[in-house]
């Protein structure tokens, strides 16, 4: 950091496990992200670009050497995997990655039912590969998974060989852990930490107030996914105090 506080609490280094900052890339030039890595970069831990983004992205293997020449991991959003699997394009979708030197992926069923079986079955043969995310939670809002039935999920998808598991909540915040207005569902929250630990656990939270609610309920260190670029900075500056929704957090305060 650039100057001394007392009373900061302390977060994980990088290249850390838990108290990760993942970033949605919705479709910056290369320009732009040259300035985001040249400022955030220290503080990402891991970038998606968005959704089916990559197949449209100009000049994609010079952006994606930009984040590799920065040391900087990245993989496709989880709708270009359910785009691949939906045409019985597994197997292209591996090459894919492996051409473009992705070394993680993601695995959903957001916008296309799978089987969850056949689901775990991806991941398992993913792992081969890369190293997987899982997402668990529908992209339609009518679709309500009950607490029993995320947890069941989430278990499931890490004995599979998820690495994490990510909560859904789409780019806007308005579904899977949220209400449509982008409330938290903190009952559902609640009991999925009861069974699942919480260093294992994705909350996608691109809204400030959700990002805020996990970061109080548990620490600086709390696994945070969907930020904007231009929010990096602002996230962090909240973990640690330094934001007036967390100014009184940790003050008188040893650790986190």
């Amino acid at each position: 950091m650039n100057f001394n506080l007392t009373q900061i609490p302390e977060r994980n280094k990088k290249p850390r496990t838990s108290g990760l900052t993942m970033v949605m890339d919705k479709g910056m030039s290369n320009d732009e992200v040259k300035n985001f890595l040249s400022v955030s970069g220290p503080h990402v831990d891991i970038v998606k670009l968005g959704f089916g983004t990559s197949f449209v992205t100009p000049n994609l293997e010079d952006k994606l050497k930009l984040y590799a020449d920065y040391g900087m991991p990245i993989y496709f959003g989880g709708t270009l995997f359910e785009a691949f699997l939906i045409r019985n394009q597994f197997e292209d979708y591996i090459s894919v990655c492996k051409n473009y030197g992705i070394k993680w992926v993601e695995v959903s069923d957001g916008s296309i039912e799978i089987p969850h079986a056949e689901k775990c079955g991806y991941i398992e043969k993913l792992t081969q590969h890369a190293t997987v995310l899982s997402e668990v939670g529908s992209k339609d809002a009518a679709h309500i998974i009950p607490p029993y039935k995320w947890i069941e999920l989430m278990r499931a998808e890490l004995n599979a060989g998820s690495t994490y598991v990510i909560a859904e909540a789409r780019e806007a915040g308005n579904v899977g852990i949220y209400r449509g207005s982008g409330e938290v569902r903190e009952g559902l929250v609640q009991e999925i930490l009861t069974q699942i630990p919480g260093e294992k656990i994705i909350w996608e939270a691109p809204q400030k107030a959700q990002q805020l609610y996990f970061i109080e309920l548990l620490g600086c260190n709390v696994n945070l996914g969907n930020i904007a670029p231009t929010e990096v900075l602002p996230l962090e500056a909240m973990r640690i105090g330094l934001r007036g929704d967390t100014f009184h957090l940790y003050l008188n305060k040893e650790k986190a």
